[in-house]
């Protein structure tokens, strides 16, 4: 008995049918036709790797096309950072780079034909007039009184509409379907509204502007796209794009929708986005603790993890919640074993070693990845003086802390065993210096008696260093649905960002380059900041902790406990 055949998603099998039935002569084209109207975020990721791979799964092409058919919210940034985006997560749209704005001239010679063939009208109703005389799901929509014009009269009128000698909101094109039809979408919609704006790429050209449903499904038909992968919310629409082929009798492409991805504890809506930048919580759409694509490459996240991510929580028909947890783990599943380590302390606590000699320093093995053989080692100085983490003395240790505390010892990574013999505070009873022995049999970590050391710090020497400042980052909202709460101000974080800015590294880390990922022993995984860092001031960006600390939060939330 032949084995049943499995897929990695439902799209695909839609695509295998449709090359055992013949449709598309076994061809896959896609797209990706994000609006350029915001920065791309990881929803819109998820949306580039599904459709760019399919296309290479099956040997065909995906194409990057802009749907810029509103001018009043589209800008060149945007364009730009978009193409950014994408090439950054590793696709390459070679020479099928389109947009709307391509096909302005044959969008309306088509709409001219739905005319001619008593399909669309031209309507003087006001958006409130049209929005009410739609009716609902129960009752049957009202025809607009200008529904049954001539098609001369409404090609005489949709020529002005284009040369400009109406209003904005004055007239719109809609087509003429059925007011009574159980799908809202299909009574009637508009095509065409007047919108005298300077246009990105077309300037003042056009002063009316086509829908996106009617734009949509023509471009797919003019590219030759063969599925037309939509979010879900387009599934109600889907009767209309194949009306608009269908009466306009033009190569016909198949819409799939699959569920968009909604991430806990974040936002997924450009325009709620924009009012966090626009309102100045952020410090722009590239913010590290932002959801954007430019936000997560700043924080430190790989493409490579984004794309692991995508893989992992799969296409899904239907709408669900996916865990922020997930996406940490797939960057540090990543840069776990590709990642060099380093020391670094973020919160300094000096160290003198009193029996250390004075001018003696020396150089320590430090292993640059145990995930990874090739990656050799590193030398690394060890003087008389230290900075350690100051989290790793502790004056009153409780029962199990296996850190520095009075009389303890441990081990310092890849050093010696040290113990605290004593320690200074300032006149506010703060800590500020701790006193310690070394036991110059221990080098490397181990001890010659056998005595066994529970505790191993990281540390830094005092004079061989470079000094950084480093930026911690963590969730930007307390809630895991923040999208439910119009006050986004009284669900953010306050503490999404800490800034320390007198850290100490590894005097190697001078070399430090953008785009290579770091751990930071015990501290989590941190990148260079490709906008702030210069070779004067270093800046730091942690990515990711090593451990999750939201686990109990998030658990708390879902059983109703915060």
């Amino acid at each position: 008995m032949e084995k049943e055949k499995t897929y990695t998603n439902f799209i695909q099998k839609i695509i295998e049918e449709h090359h055992i039935s013949g449709r598309f002569n076994q061809k896959v084209h896609t797209r990706f036709p994000p609006e350029p109207n915001g920065y791309l975020h990881i929803g819109h990721a998820k949306s580039i790797i599904l459709n760019f791979t399919l296309a290479e799964k099956n040997g065909g092409l995906c194409n990057l096309r802009f749907d810029d058919t509103n001018p009043i919210k589209e800008e060149d940034e945007y364009v730009k950072s978009i193409m950014e985006d994408v090439k950054w997560l590793g696709f390459d749209w070679e020479n099928r780079l389109y947009y709307a704005s391509d096909y302005f001239d044959q969008m309306y010679d088509f709409a001219c034909k739905l005319i001619e063939d008593e399909k669309a009208y031209i309507c003087d109703m006001t958006g409130d007039e049209v929005r009410a005389s739609r009716g609902s799901l129960t009752e049957a929509g009202q025809a607009s009184p200008y529904r049954n014009r001539t098609p001369e009269e409404n090609l005489k009128l949709f020529s002005e509409m284009r040369a400009g000698k109406f209003p904005n909101g004055s007239h719109t094109l809609r087509a003429k379907i059925d007011m009574s039809h159980p799908n809202l979408n299909m009574r009637d919609p508009v095509m065409y509204r007047i919108l005298h704006a300077n246009h990105h790429r077309t300037r003042d050209k056009w002063c009316i502007y086509p829908m996106y449903d009617w734009a949509h499904g023509l471009e797919d038909s003019l590219e030759g796209i063969t599925h037309s992968i939509c979010t879900l919310e387009f599934e109600d629409h889907r009767p209309l794009y194949d009306w608009y082929l269908k009466q306009l009798d033009v190569y016909h492409p198949q819409q799939i929708e699959f569920a968009r991805l909604n991430l806990s504890f974040t936002i997924m809506s450009k325009r709620w986005l924009k009012k966090l930048v626009d309102g100045g919580h952020v410090s722009g759409w590239d913010d590290p603790r932002m959801p954007t694509i430019s936000g997560l490459r700043r924080r430190g996240f790989s493409p490579e993890s984004i794309r692991k991510f995508a893989e992992e929580i799969g296409v899904a028909k239907r709408e669900n919640t996916v865990e922020m947890n997930l996406l940490e783990h797939s960057l540090r599943e990543d840069l776990n074993k590709r990642a060099n380590r380093v020391m670094g302390v973020i919160d300094p606590l000096k160290v003198v070693i009193s029996n250390y000699p004075e001018d003696r320093i020396e150089y320590l093995d430090a292993i640059n990845n145990p995930e990874d053989a090739d990656a050799g080692s590193r030398k690394v100085a060890f003087s008389k003086e230290l900075y350690i983490e100051k989290s790793d003395f502790m004056e009153e240790p409780f029962r199990k802390y296996f850190r520095l505390a009075p009389g303890k010892e441990v081990r310092l990574r890849y050093g010696y065993y040290i113990t605290c013999t004593d320690f200074i505070k300032d006149e506010n009873g703060e800590v500020i210096e701790l006193h310690c022995s070394y036991d110059p049999k221990t080098k490397g970590g181990s001890s010659p008696d056998g005595r066994k050391v529970k505790g191993t710090i990281h540390w830094v020497s005092a004079s061989e260093n470079i000094e950084a400042e480093v930026r911690l980052y963590d969730r930007l909202f307390t809630e895991p649905n923040p999208g439910k709460n119009d006050d986004l101000a009284s669900t953010l974080n306050p503490d999404s960002l800490i800034v320390r800015k007198k850290c100490f590294i590894e005097s190697e880390m001078k070399n430090a380059n953008n785009g290579e990922y770091y751990q930071f022993e015990r501290l989590g995984y941190f990148s260079l900041d490709r906008i702030d860092s210069n070779p004067e001031q270093l800046v730091f960006n942690r990515s990711v902790a090593l451990r999750d600390s939201w686990k109990k939060i998030e658990k708390g939330f879902q059983t109703g406990q915060k």
